[in-house]
């Protein structure tokens, strides 16, 4: 990922030297395990981690390009990695990576990447949600129009809406903390996982000791179907920040104006039009989260490999584990700093909610009209008679407001008088249940 969208703490999980040193780990607790179990020498297994630490704990740029150069001769970047290991451990190098493959390294390392990645993204999701909910709170009974299809519904509040994002995003907090626990396996299995050449005690205490779970059956590489899991939900989070993004372009339009994005002093919104303040945060989310949904398909097509493995997966891996989980990273933190900052126009969103002469009551009237003893039917075409009068007329010197032609249609007025009317159109109708609902998001109102 380009260094204009990564987060320092993510970005660091995926460097190089740090993949070299989980790499290490893996290979030092697998002699640990053997030495106990009398397949090498304790000796060796010391001398691995007291001289093999150390070397790996100093990988820096300097040494990466020297694995780096050996692999370029070797063409294979593990042995790489043990050639270089070795030439600082000395002769019991070679007790390193017994009965063990290349994949056994790899995919536990990638294990540890992605539940050390998805441990960040859930603190991120945390962090967020303490911005929503501060903010749904804070606009529970700020009166906006709903919409459906972009045209006016009936009234909400913004803090309804923003509830309904912070809900979604619970969901996404849960859907990553099932996929983290999907990932977080370690295979210590040998050629083709038949387990002929590494005892599976040794798969366990690796596992222990990394935080992972034993992968019951490995086919020489663990199983695409839980990295395809993970990258699925990493799509899905994806999605949840662009639905809200979107939410908050619309709302930042000029001809609506109701939310908008934080303006900087000295901020500029066009290099060509010096008035214009552009949503260009929730614009940059909607990219990142096309990004992150993108790296989905790949992930979900290397489930198919070919017998016990090949490595068809391995390019995709290399790419959209980095990039993935670090641009949904940066999108998750730019969200929450957006939402903490966002400006709310609660006069504005008073002027839309009535800037179409109150046919936003259009169903309580209809309802009712219904309770009066009208037919739903008959009721149905006077309200909508009322509101089409009051919607084509809207600006011009004869127009008159939804109440008006009400009270001007005989069978409305013989079933309800001005006062009835008004009681149906009551707005505080709109908000009679906003407790129970924030109760069930929030566990309190």
């Amino acid at each position: 990922m380009v260094p204009r969208y990564s987060r320092p703490q993510m970005d660091a999980i995926w460097s190089p030297a740090e993949r070299f040193r989980i790499w290490f780990e893996i290979e030092a607790l697998a002699a640990e395990a053997m030495a106990e179990l009398g397949t090498i020498p304790a000796e060796a297994a010391r001398a691995i981690r007291e001289k093999g630490g150390p070397r790996a704990a100093a990988i820096g740029p300097a040494e990466v390009e020297a694995i780096d150069a050996i692999e370029r001769v070797t063409r294979h970047d593990v042995i790489a990695f043990l050639t270089f290991m070795g030439e600082g451990i000395g002769p019991e190098a070679r007790f390193m990576h017994q009965g063990m493959t290349s994949s056994d390294v790899l995919d536990t390392a990638f294990a540890v990447q992605l539940t050390r990645a998805a441990d960040l993204l859930i603190g991120d999701i945390d962090a967020l949600l303490i911005q929503l909910e501060r903010r749904a709170f804070e606009h529970k009974l700020t009166p906006t129009i709903g919409r459906s299809h972009g045209i006016h519904a009936e009234p909400t509040t913004f803090g309804l809406k923003l509830a309904g994002h912070y809900a979604e995003f619970v969901r996404n907090r849960t859907r990553l903390v099932a996929a983290r626990a999907e990932i977080a396996t370690c295979a210590i299995s040998g050629p083709v996982g038949t387990q002929a050449s590494v005892d599976p005690r040794v798969e366990a205490f690796v596992a222990g000791r990394l935080g992972l779970a034993v992968e019951p059956v490995s086919t020489q590489v663990i199983p695409r179907d839980r990295h395809a899991a993970f990258f699925a939900t990493l799509g899905i989070v994806a999605s949840g920040i662009e639905r809200l993004a979107t939410e908050v372009r619309h709302l930042q339009r000029s001809e609506v104006r109701e939310a908008e994005e934080f303006f900087h002093p000295g901020q500029k919104g066009s290099s060509a039009m010096p008035h214009k303040r552009n949503p260009v945060l929730s614009e940059n989310l909607t990219g990142l989260a096309r990004l992150v949904r993108g790296y989905v398909t790949p992930a979900m097509e290397n489930v198919a490999l070919w017998h016990e493995r090949d490595i068809s997966h391995s390019s995709v891996e290399r790419v959209i584990g980095p990039d993935a989980t670090i641009a949904l990273d940066f999108a998750l933190a730019r969200l929450t700093g957006m939402m903490e900052k966002l400006v709310i126009y609660p006069e504005r969103m008073q002027a839309n909610l009535e800037a179409l002469g109150g046919v936003v009551h259009s169903q309580k009237v209809l309802l009712a009209l219904t309770q009066a003893g009208m037919s739903r039917e008959a009721a149905y075409a006077a309200v909508q008679r009322a509101a089409m009068a009051t919607w084509t007329a809207l600006g011009r010197p004869e127009a008159r407001d939804f109440r008006t032609n009400l009270l001007a249609d005989a069978e409305v007025t013989a079933l309800m008088d001005a006062a009835a009317l008004d009681a149906a159109m009551d707005p505080a109708r709109d908000f009679v249940s906003v407790d129970a609902i924030f109760t069930r998001v929030f566990g309190r109102a």
